[in-house]
């Protein structure tokens, strides 16, 4: 593999445009390049839940930092997927990996009866707040498709299925961290 990032800086941008992966060029503020910012974000977010839990007692490192590698490589994918019209690199596999492990997680925690507040540990506010920019780009990379069609139905998918894993993983760290979840009180105006 040659070497991708010879020179970071380019000056092409300077005036406002940014390239894509097929050569063409686009606004930076084009609703394509704001997907392509929130899935990075989301990324990046995912690499301080990975080094919470590296430097954290959690038993199960390991575990996690299998997880969490393998759905940052499939972020970069979808990435590619972003930055090229109507090229594919994110294989169905992705989705029923992430099916498989919400199911074996959710086989270890109790049944909700209300709803949880984003808090509890560092890992599983971290994991919280991966979920709610998870959903933010969801929403991008939907209107992105609605508007050229030229999004992958599993780039989609992932990050639905991804969401949901999310959320049930905060759950799973917080009750590895020994706490339990901060349930969201129906009339808590009557405590004031």
């Amino acid at each position: 593999m040659g070497h991708r990032l010879s020179k970071i800086y380019t000056r092409t941008g300077d005036a406002g445009t940014t390239g894509l992966g097929d050569g063409s060029r686009v606004s930076k503020d084009d609703l394509r390049i704001a997907a392509l910012g929130e899935v990075d974000e989301l990324n990046a977010i995912l690499g301080v839940l990975r080094a919470q839990i590296a430097h954290s007692d959690s038993t199960q490192k390991e575990k996690w930092e299998k997880h969490l590698s393998l759905i940052q490589h499939w972020l970069f994918d979808l990435g590619g997927e972003v930055c090229i019209p109507n090229y594919t690199l994110l294989q169905d596999a992705s989705i029923e990996y992430l099916e498989q492990s919400i199911d074996q997680m959710n086989e270890q925690l109790p049944m909700l009866k209300e709803f949880i507040l984003p808090s509890g540990s560092l890992a599983c506010s971290y994991a919280h707040q991966a979920r709610a920019v998870c959903r933010r780009a969801e929403r991008s990379l939907i209107t992105v498709q609605q508007r050229d069609q030229n999004i992958q139905t599993t780039s989609l998918q992932l990050l639905n299925r991804l969401s949901d894993w999310l959320f049930v993983a905060s759950r799973t760290l917080q009750r590895e961290s020994g706490g339990s979840e901060v349930l969201w009180q129906r009339n808590i105006n009557d405590t004031i």
